[in-house]
């Protein structure tokens, strides 16, 4: 009986056939800010970026940090703000700018602050870019000067429900 080897370039393509296939969709990560104080699991290898934003006529430098997996962004925003005052001021103002971006009228936002200098948000709205339907889904946190945006943007399709709520309660402060 005569066994036969396999060449090196088949037994390569085989293997890395055999490793795509067992490669998960969400490679979940723990992820801890280096400009805010926040930790998260990112379905996949976050990238960040800073830019400065107009919330309803103040100038912030707000840094983004996301992951996209099959047409989904997970994403969180932060930012600190002139005063408590002005961060809890931000979290309606961010909710409307994303409703905004989609097309979306109301994502059944409601905000709720405690006099612990904690105010939190949170959202569930559909709309379109590109003239494409996608869903938003998103939690917004104040805390003292500090203020975060927490969202999942995608195709509804596309945004699996455990996964959602896998980032969104991964989030701590």
């Amino acid at each position: 009986m005569k066994i036969r080897l396999l060449s090196p370039v088949l037994f390569l393509l085989l293997a890395g056939i055999l490793l795509a296939a067992c490669s998960p969709k969400y490679n979940w990560r723990d992820y801890a800010s280096p400009d805010a104080p926040y930790k998260v699991m990112f379905p996949s290898k976050p990238a960040s970026f800073t830019r400065t934003i107009d919330l309803d006529g103040t100038q912030v430098s707000m840094t983004m940090t996301a992951a996209e997996v099959d047409g989904a962004t997970f994403a969180v925003g932060s930012a600190e703000a002139a005063d408590e005052a002005h961060a809890r001021a931000a979290l309606p103002a961010m909710m409307k700018a994303l409703l905004r971006n989609i097309g979306a009228a109301d994502g059944g936002g409601k905000f709720n602050a405690d006099s612990g200098g904690k105010a939190t948000g949170d959202i569930d709205a559909t709309g379109s870019t590109n003239g494409a339907p996608v869903r938003l889904v998103g939690h917004f946190e104040a805390r003292g000067k500090r203020f975060y945006q927490v969202i999942v943007l995608g195709k509804a399709n596309a945004l699996p429900p455990e996964q959602v709520e896998q980032f969104l309660t991964s989030f701590k402060l």
